[in-house]
């Protein structure tokens, strides 16, 4: 896949972070010119342009993308929630827009539809839950944007319980499901990695990974259905 366009170099922290946590390639640009003489020879896979707080240059681009022989698509629009209603005007300077700090999710699964609406780029296969993104083709991890610092079976650990989340699991089967059937470590090597993991996922977070009081652990919350 290309690398999608990105307006303003640099881009805001937030945006950068989601980017990087969905896996998807990118490079900055600070206005057209650079736009075209930075394009990949197979030409931008898509663009994301951050409208709100960048005046009118971020639709300035735009239009320049969208007057090209070839007009760039899909294009995603970021914009401050009070400009939301200027928006109807100029429908045709994008294909979808997400407002300031959307979450890893939300433009993850916004550029997923784009490409698969224009038949351009990769899906990329995420794990997304709340503000917690799982890359299985990179083995990146970030949470609320941010990247997560994991070790190889911490990411596994997570991988696997996030994978299903509300079911419980004991830490017999985590350690053979997880670390596999010839590992030979006791019980408690699966609580030192779930305390190493809600350690790494912060206070307000550490709670996605609950104990499940002399049974194990499970990932998530699950709503009660009475039998």
């Amino acid at each position: 896949m290309e690398a999608l366009l990105v307006f303003p170099d640099p881009p805001p922290g937030w945006l950068a972070g989601v980017l990087d946590a969905a896996a998807y390639p990118w490079h900055a640009v600070a206005d057209s010119s650079m736009a075209s003489r930075l394009e990949p020879e197979d030409g931008w896979a898509g663009a994301v342009v951050v409208a709100g707080g960048e005046g009118e240059e971020g639709y300035s681009l735009c239009r320049s993308l969208r007057k090209r022989e070839s007009p760039l698509s899909p294009l995603l629009l970021v914009v401050e929630k009070a400009e939301l209603g200027e928006l109807d005007l100029r429908e045709d300077l994008f294909d979808d827009f997400v407002v300031v700090g959307a979450s890893v999710a939300e433009v993850g699964a916004r550029l997923a539809h784009l490409f698969h609406r224009t038949g351009r780029g990769k899906q990329h296969d995420l794990i997304v839950y709340g503000p917690l993104a799982l890359n299985l083709e990179t083995y990146q991890a970030a949470l609320v944007g941010r990247p997560l610092d994991l070790t190889f079976m911490e990411y596994e650990l997570l991988r696997f319980l996030a994978s299903h989340p509300g079911k419980v699991f004991t830490r017999e089967v985590l350690l053979s499901r997880v670390w596999g059937y010839e590992y030979f470590g006791g019980a408690r090597t699966v609580d030192v990695h779930i305390r190493r993991l809600r350690a790494k996922l912060g206070e307000e977070h550490a709670n996605l990974i609950e104990t499940v009081r002399s049974v194990g652990y499970r990932f998530g919350s699950v709503r009660w259905v009475p039998g």
